[in-house]
């Protein structure tokens, strides 16, 4: 199963999901309907004014459940570090000198990249001791990453890279915005057991008072309706189990499987199964919160068999090792109870950190604990690995098909993680700690994104200065100037690598950092098209960042909806990627012939070149997953219109990629080439 049909997939877990909230409801209904009925005695009542009371019960129980999922699905809208800080999650710092918080950032940033994907926010629950993780967003954009301290603490590197390769395939495949819905739809059903135990109380006393005021009458009807409620909230509390299991449960298996695509090998996510199941305190979290996030864990969020989110654990260990032997667990079981395991042990014991991790020198960052010839990268020796692989030459050419390509996105392989690494490890040190420093990511972010053409670059300082300020225009134009001569296969990864920080400032600040970029685009217009995509892509995150999208489809356009959008854009990569317009032609047509086979196309450049496309991308990102699969192959058929494609190539490929949302990972150095 590619990326695109995952998708096609989600949709359809979309719409079961709504299936399922709404047979909830109405079950939901009835019993507060037949309560309600018995408590102000409407049977007495003749048949018109028995519909009429009816109705207003369930139009007031269909408004309460409604405007309750409305309200915390708004609530949400602060992204995945709104959830992870509501479980008690702490942002890790990106200086932190703690190695195991250091290992886990490492691990992410490396998966991020190695996904083509923004790096997220990252957290660590400080109070779960268990063994437990998420990745909570409305899209990629404003994803958080969560672990709970005894996964820091009990896990290698290997399970941790596991656990965390599991949660970037619910990232990749967009299983978050899912998860998200659901938590705003389970408050909504939910809501009625709060509402049901404030009348109960409020019943229980006026009826103790009724009766010591000796005032006689029957039942109190504010008790007889708070105790419906409540029943009503536990059926609704049944339903929610029920749809969190229906929803989830193949997905996880689906996120196990990815996990082993992504890292190649079934030991550390089989492992992290392990040890949650040898473990006294397994998966299980304290927070009360963890029933309403228990579909989007990695593991089930409390000991319970009744309508489990996930698949039982023996089941998913199985399903990697199949030799498994559940009793296994109970032998790790009295092992652990003795001597529990600790992932910096093991790590060392693996070979995989060394047995005293080195000191950084003053002002570097902590190197995580790696094994000996596997140094921890660029920030923490300040230099090149002696091991890492050269980069290829900018104008190196590599073969690649158009079906090559598709079956990629979204699909990294262990080579394109350990070409992620590879590519940390040659970023130099000074250019990582601004990256990753809250302070100087926005310089540094518009500093990639300032042309390498004189003029065009001077068009750009004056554009921001006039708009800007000097001050940021001159500190922008001295890091473009340090950047010079940076590989490009090396730019788009250090501008994802700003997004923590760019993250961790304020609405107003991120709003103007907005506005820079699109000062920077529209400068003079005279940018070429790789300049322009970086640009637009990191406009299209900052901008998703601050105002996620939480539209239940966002899908829904055909091609013919798209036809002059998708003909601008195959007309403007023909053009730029050939000198001789017989070529282009060629080039435009082999695109054209697999969007819309049997169609001739008249081929034409727009006048403005990439500033066409500026309408274009929001119809072309809101294609249908089946169209814009189809988009991607006739993009790829553009660009190497002779099977071949330098690496620039490639880099405005994966840029275009992750502007249609379809995360393409390093390619070059990475299995192809």
């Amino acid at each position: 199963m590619n990326f695109f049909e995952r998708q096609r997939q989600v949709r359809r877990l979309s719409t079961r999901l709504v299936l399922l909230f709404v047979l909830a409801v109405i079950g939901i209904v009835v019993v507060v309907n037949v309560a309600a009925i018995f408590a102000f005695n409407a049977t007495a009542a003749d048949p018109g004014q028995l519909a009429g009371f009816v109705a207003m019960v369930t139009v007031a129980t269909v408004a309460a459940i409604g405007l309750a999922a409305l309200v915390r699905t708004l609530a949400l809208r602060g992204g995945g570090g709104k959830v992870a800080r509501e479980l008690g999650g702490v942002p890790v710092p990106p200086d932190t000198t703690d190695p195991e918080l250091r290992r886990l950032r490492n691990v992410v940033e490396e998966m991020a990249l190695a996904s083509g994907v923004p790096v997220p926010e990252v957290y660590v629950l400080p109070e779960e001791t268990a063994i437990n993780a998420f990745a909570a967003g409305w899209g990629p954009s404003d994803a958080a990453v969560a672990v709970t301290r005894g996964a820091l603490q009990r896990l290698n590197r290997d399970e941790l890279q596991g656990v965390i390769a599991h949660e970037f395939a619910h990232v990749v495949n967009g299983d978050m915005r899912l998860n998200i819905r659901l938590m705003g739809l389970l408050f909504g059903i939910l809501f009625l057991t709060v509402i049901g135990r404030g009348l109960s109380r409020s019943g229980l006393i006026s009826g103790g008072n009724r009766q010591r005021g000796n005032s006689g009458g029957g039942a109190n009807p504010l008790l007889l309706v708070g105790l419906a409620l409540l029943v009503a909230g536990y059926v609704g509390v049944l339903a929610g189990r029920l749809i969190q299991a229906s929803v989830s449960r193949q997905r996880e298996y689906l996120a196990d499987a990815s996990a082993v695509q992504y890292t190649r090998q079934t030991r550390g996510i089989a492992g992290a199964l392990k040890k949650i199941g040898g473990l006294s305190d397994g998966s299980e979290l304290r927070s009360p919160k963890r029933d309403e996030v228990g579909h989007m864990l990695f593991g089930e969020a409390a000991r319970t068999s009744w309508f489990a989110t996930h698949p039982p654990l023996a089941d998913r260990i199985r399903a990697l090792e199949p030799s498994f032997d559940p009793a296994e667990l109970q032998r790790l079981s009295r092992q652990w109870a003795a001597a529990p395991p600790s992932g910096r042990q093991e790590d060392v014991a693996l070979g995989l950190a060394p047995s005293a991790p080195p000191q950084p020198a003053p002002g570097q960052t902590p190197p995580d604990q790696v094994a000996p010839g596997r140094a921890a990268g660029a920030g923490a020796t300040g230099g090149v690995r002696p091991d890492a692989s050269p980069l290829p030459v900018a104008g190196t050419r590599v073969r690649v098909a158009p079906t090559e390509v598709l079956g990629r996105v979204a699909a990294p392989t262990e080579n394109a993680y350990q070409h992620a690494a590879a590519l940390l490890d040659q970023i130099p040190a000074p250019l990582l700690d601004r990256a990753r420093d809250r302070d100087t990511a926005v310089p540094l972010l518009l500093g990639l994104l300032i042309s390498a053409e004189p003029q065009v670059r001077q068009h750009q300082h004056a554009a921001l200065a006039q708009q800007h300020g000097r001050e940021l225009a001159d500190t922008a134009l001295g890091q473009a100037q340090a950047l010079t001569g940076l590989h490009p296969m090396l730019v788009l990864p250090l501008a994802e690598l700003t997004f923590p920080a760019l993250r961790s400032r304020p609405a107003p600040e991120l709003e103007s950092t907005v506005a820079a970029v699109f000062t920077l685009i529209h400068a003079d217009g005279a940018i070429n098209v790789s300049e322009y995509c970086l640009s637009r892509l990191m406009l299209a995150e900052i901008q998703e960042s601050l105002r996620p999208d939480s539209r239940w489809r966002t899908d829904r356009r055909t091609l013919t909806d798209a036809r002059s959008a998708a003909g601008f854009l195959l007309a403007t990569l023909a053009q730029v990627g050939h000198a001789e317009p017989a070529d282009a032609q060629r080039a435009f047509q082999a695109g054209i012939d697999i969007l819309l086979p049997g169609t001739t196309w008249a081929y034409a450049p727009p006048d403005n070149g990439v500033l066409a496309l500026e309408s274009a991308w929001p119809v072309l990102d809101g294609l249908r997953p089946a169209d814009k699969e189809r988009l991607v192959a006739a993009v790829v058929a553009v660009i190497s219109h002779d099977q071949m494609m330098t690496v620039a190539e490639i880099e405005l490929l994966r840029t275009i990629c992750g502007l249609l949302h379809c995360p393409l990972p390093p390619m070059v150095g990475a299995g192809i080439g």
